[in-house]
């Protein structure tokens, strides 16, 4: 983890800046493998140099990120490779300038600081697969890359490698791909992007909790790390703004943070805990905005796509309206993550991960998670046979807590915490799908404000129809699941 110990530049607007969601699968293959008859049109073999830049201590690669100058068939272009859960965000930048965008910099400030960055390899890709097709529309590119790995001018390595990239449709046209390319030879990939392979690094992965015995605050602070860890990873996409992942992962490491600060605030200085608990309190607020309207903004599209051309006619302005809305919350949001504040708060979390301020106590985490769950068991013993929607999302805001409380015991406690978690998530699963209804409808109603027409009161009669059939739903499901969450809860903490 890095350190930055100035102000962050203002980020400046770069329009010529494109941004996609990259969803691939690799696969290692022998070098006498060969694809498969797949459907689709054949890709020329072309020519792809790539020179990869980051700090001389691998600062952005050992953070999943990567950044690269492209050369392919005339275009040169930047391109900087962000983490988003199991997929990766491509940001690009048509140029040909020889040194890293100031845009680029901007982004991962948090990351590099004032640290130069250098070309650290040069890979040479010969390219060439398949656009496959399904139905007539292009789903996915599989391609066989051979590799050449170039460092100052010497050629240090050779390899090859297949992907399966996805261009349209569902997740499932790629995991089909794949069991075709298995049965055709191909084998797991150990999971490295190109140039970590090049440089000889192991895939970006979490440290290994301590061990079961270890004292409680080693385990406070090796989840503190993790937590830090994705928070940073995701500043940059939330800085950007055009993937809303990025800024709803960035707010659920926030969250997470709180949680534990909270739920380990008997290990830790008072004073020190609830400080940091505060600003991170902040934090969460601040992003806040900004994530509802990108909630907004999903659903709303999702709708018009579901109704007829006349339908949707109405929907067209409102989407345009909270798309308004959302640039002008982002723009506050941008002015805040580049304020003192903000670099104060990455400051101390940084400091949070290496020392966090402890107290002497005999409190275990068996202690601290049992704590969360007795208090999550209480309001569920206080459920009647019609719970109101408050009463509903405050089990789901205990049933987190819990669940977090025993993700930081899970090292010490074992599988009866790990069966206690899963059981948490299909139950905040349920619970958010609920909330979400309930949303959608709040949404609706800002809608009909907006548009006042008939067709917009029909269109908006028959989303408010669906989410009360969501709510029912979930409704059908919740006491089974509370039951369960109860019975993994006992047998975890007792």
């Amino acid at each position: 983890m890095t350190r930055s110990d100035s102000r962050p530049p203002v980020l400046r607007p770069c329009r010529a800046l494109s941004s996609k969601v990259e969803r691939e699968i690799k696969l290692a293959i022998d070098p006498d493998f060969r694809l498969p008859t797949l459907p689709g049109t054949p890709l020329p073999r072309h020519l792809l140099t790539s020179t990869y830049y980051d700090t001389s201590q691998y600062d952005l690669a050992h953070t999943g990120i990567t950044l690269r100058h492209r050369i392919a068939r005339g275009k040169q272009a930047w391109q900087l490779k962000l983490p988003l859960m199991k997929d990766r965000q491509e940001i690009e930048l048509v140029d040909r300038q020889s040194i890293p965008p100031a845009s680029f910099r901007d982004l991962l400030f948090l990351h590099v600081g004032q640290r130069e960055l250098v070309p650290v390899a040069t890979l040479r890709v010969w390219r060439a697969g398949v656009r496959v097709r399904i139905d007539k529309i292009d789903v996915a590119a599989v391609t066989i890359d051979q590799v050449s790995v170039v460092k100052d001018g010497v050629l240090l390595d050779r390899f090859r490698e297949l992907e399966i990239e996805q261009v349209n449709g569902k997740d499932d046209v790629l995991s089909d791909l794949e069991r075709q390319l298995r049965r055709a030879g191909a084998h797991d990939h150990d999971g490295r992007p190109k140039l970590f392979r090049a440089l000889s690094l192991p895939a970006p992965r979490p440290e290994p909790p301590p061990a079961p015995d270890a004292p409680a605050i080693d385990h406070v602070r090796w989840i503190l790390t993790r937590h830090v860890r994705w928070l940073l990873a995701h500043d940059p996409g939330a800085r950007l703004g055009r993937e809303p992942e990025s800024l709803h992962q960035m707010r659920v490491a926030t969250r997470q943070l709180r949680v534990v600060l909270r739920t380990a605030r008997p290990l830790l200085l008072p004073a020190w805990a609830d400080s940091l608990h505060d600003e991170l309190r902040w934090l969460g607020q601040l992003l806040g905005p900004a994530r509802d309207l990108d909630v907004q903004l999903a659903y709303f599209r999702e709708e018009s796509t579901a109704l007829d051309a006349g339908d949707r006619r109405p929907l067209a302005p409102f989407i345009a309206h909270l798309e308004v809305q959302r640039n002008q919350t982002h723009d506050v949001l941008l002015r805040e993550l580049q304020g003192a504040r903000y670099l104060d708060l990455i400051r101390r979390l940084q400091d949070a991960t290496v020392n966090p301020t402890a107290v002497e106590s005999a409190v275990t985490l068996h202690d601290l998670a049992t704590g969360t769950f007795k208090k999550l068991r209480k309001v569920l013993r206080q459920v009647g046979a019609s719970p109101t929607s408050a009463m509903i999302h405050e089990i789901r805001i205990k049933t987190k807590r819990a669940r977090y409380a025993a993700e930081l015991a899970e090292p010490a406690v074992g599988k009866p915490a790990t069966r206690f978690i899963k059981k948490a998530r299909v139950v905040q699963d349920v619970l958010g799908l609920y909330q979400d209804a309930i949303q959608a409808e709040a949404y609706v109603r800002a809608f009909l404000k907006q548009s006042a027409s008939v067709r917009a009161a029909f269109v908006a009669g028959r989303m408010v129809e669906r989410q009360r059939e969501r709510r029912a739903q979930a409704s059908q499901e919740m006491r089974t699941l509370w039951e369960g969450l109860l019975k993994r809860g006992e047998n975890a903490w007792g």
